[in-house]
Formats: C-alpha cells, structure tokens, sequence
C-alpha cells in the first residue's frame, strides 16, 4: 500500500525526548510549521514552559509527563494525541541518554537503565504507534545515531543500544510492508550534535565529557526528521562527518579501532574536572529547556551532505559540478 503523507500545517505530531536539544528544537520548528503538537518527556517544568511559549505564539501543543522507560506512561501519550486532538500523524521516538565510561567501570545496574529509555522506549513508542497508524498511515520516525552502525569508545553501551535500535526499526519496517499498513519507518542517524547530550550523561571518566569534533547543529536533525514526516525515507544521516566515520567502520574497521583507542578517547575528555555523578539524566530529568550544549570547538550550522540527502535535484547538481571540475582538470591535464 502506497503511503501518503499529509503537509506539517495538518499533521498532528507526538515527540518524546521533547524538553531538550534535538527534540526541543525539532517541537519549535514544527510549532512555525503549524503542526499541532503532542510534547512528552519527564519534566513537567519544562513542558508546561515549551507548551506555553507554542500556544502564546499561536500554536497549539499539549505536554504530557511521561518516563518513556514505562510502556503505560507511553500509552498515555498517546490517549492524550486522541483526547485533545481525535489521532496522531507522525510519532517521533527521541528519548535518549548516554553513559561514558569504560564498560568494566560502568555498574550493570546504569547500563540496563540506559536500555530503558534508549531501546524499550522507542520500542513501546513505535508499537503505539503502529497500532494507530495502521488505520488511516502516517510515521514512525526513530532518531538513531551514527553509532547504530558504528562505535565511540567510551560510548559503547550507548553505541549498543543505537545498534539495537536500528535492528529493531528495520524489522518493524519491513513487517509493516509486509502487513500493507501505510506508515513510513524513519530512522535518522545523527552524528555528534551541539546539544546537552554530555551534559546530561552520566559520567565515569576522569574527565567532564565533550563531543568530539565535528559537532552539527541541532537545527539540522530537526529539519531532516520534519523533512521525513512529510516524505518518506529509509534513513537519513545528518551529517558529512558521521557519513565517514560509517564507510570507515564499513570498509576500514581496523583503521578505525585504532583512531578511537588514540585519538577519538582523548577528544571526548575536555580539560574540566567532572561534575558530581548525581547530576545526570539517566537518573534525573532536567528541569529546564536547553537546545545546545557547550560545544567548545566551532559548531556547523549547514550540511550539504543532508542537504543533498533530502534534496535529490541538489544531489544531481553537486554530481554533475564535480563530473564537470573532473573534466576540466582532466583536459587541462
């Protein structure tokens, strides 16, 4: 069955993970877009500030207090999407948090924890979906990451849980297909992104943990994911940068191993000594909206690589610039 998607202007869209970084600028953009929007995460002090800042400026949004770690707390997102609005078009599972550490330091305890969130979450989120979706389509988009395909030491538990997301979203897709069900499966796959994301980590290093570069702007995932509630897509990358560290774990991965044993563990320790473990969003939510992070290096703003992902004509442009580049070096040669 051919999917349809309807314009953002009358789409009804349900985000988790939606009172910081990439969920939070995602909620604002949608919100210009005249999406109605259904906002879940933990904090009810930044909801009730997100949702008021959307309506006051003629929006409309609702929030919903939820832990997307329990699956009857992602039900009632969704019978507040069908109480306040009749349905829903386009569910984004967002939600996530990291752990850096040194996996024989990190206590079992965290790491299941982070699953939680990471994997059942989505996976509670994306099944409510489902079942809704089936009856009049719609999207499941899945924010991944670049390490559903590859690894970032000191990350792995995070990188593990990406890799099962994106196991577990290919499967659903291709059962949806094989159902006739029209509804698109969207995974999106960022690369490091300025957000709060070290911040909110909990952290086992030594060190305060930073991205290491090149860090994108948040502005950048949240268009692609809109861009995909409105045209469906397998999987977009957003990001030149994580594009290459995925061919690497492809094609060299050896190469690789060894960039992050000596190069990439020290690029994510900044020179500030940690912050007390307490203060984490594994174990705590935050309580106040912050789209960015403190990124220390130069942080891009633009991607032509997405760019060109989600605009096929822009891709063919840049294709035929450098067949013809090619060819004038080539005769000048």
């Amino acid at each position: 069955m051919a999917v349809k998607l309807k314009k953002l202007k009358d789409q009804v869209l349900v985000i988790t993970g939606a009172s910081s970084g990439i969920g939070l600028v995602t909620a604002r953009q949608a919100a210009k877009a005249g999406t109605r929007l259904v906002l879940a995460a933990r904090s009810e002090k930044a909801l009730r500030q997100l949702t008021g800042e959307i309506n006051q400026a003629g929006g409309r949004a609702v929030y919903v207090v939820a832990d997307v770690s329990q699956q009857d707390d992602v039900r009632r997102i969704a019978r507040v999407a069908v109480q306040e609005f009749g349905h829903f078009d386009t569910w984004v599972n967002d939600a996530g948090v990291s752990i850096y550490g040194k996996l024989e330091e990190i206590p079992v305890e965290d790491m299941r924890q982070l699953f939680e969130t990471n994997l059942w979450g989505l996976v509670y989120g994306s099944l409510e979906a489902a079942k809704h979706l089936k009856q009049r389509g719609g999207a499941i988009i899945n924010v991944g990451s670049i390490l559903s395909e590859s690894t970032a030491i000191l990350q792995s538990i995070y990188s593990a849980s990406k890799h099962a997301v994106k196991g577990f979203t290919d499967g659903l897709r291709m059962e949806l297909a094989m159902d006739e069900a029209p509804i698109s499966v969207t995974l999106i796959k960022p690369a490091a992104i300025d957000t709060p994301y070290p911040q909110h980590a909990k952290n086992y290093m030594d060190r305060e943990p930073q991205h290491a570069p090149p860090a994108y702007s948040p502005d950048i995932v949240a268009s692609a994911i809109l861009h995909c509630a409105e045209t469906p897509e397998r999987e977009i990358t957003v990001g030149g940068g994580g594009r290459m560290m995925m061919t690497m774990a492809s094609l060299t991965p050896r190469l690789l191993d060894k960039f992050m044993e000596n190069v990439f563990a020290k690029q994510e320790k900044s020179s500030r000594p940690p912050r007390p473990r307490r203060e984490n969003g594994l174990d705590h939510a935050a309580g106040t909206l912050q789209e960015r992070g403190s990124y220390p290096g130069h942080t891009r703003e633009t991607s032509v690589y997405t760019a060109a992902t989600l605009n096929p004509l822009l891709t063919v442009a840049l294709v035929g610039s450098g067949v013809a580049l090619a060819t004038s070096l080539l005769r000048k040669g």
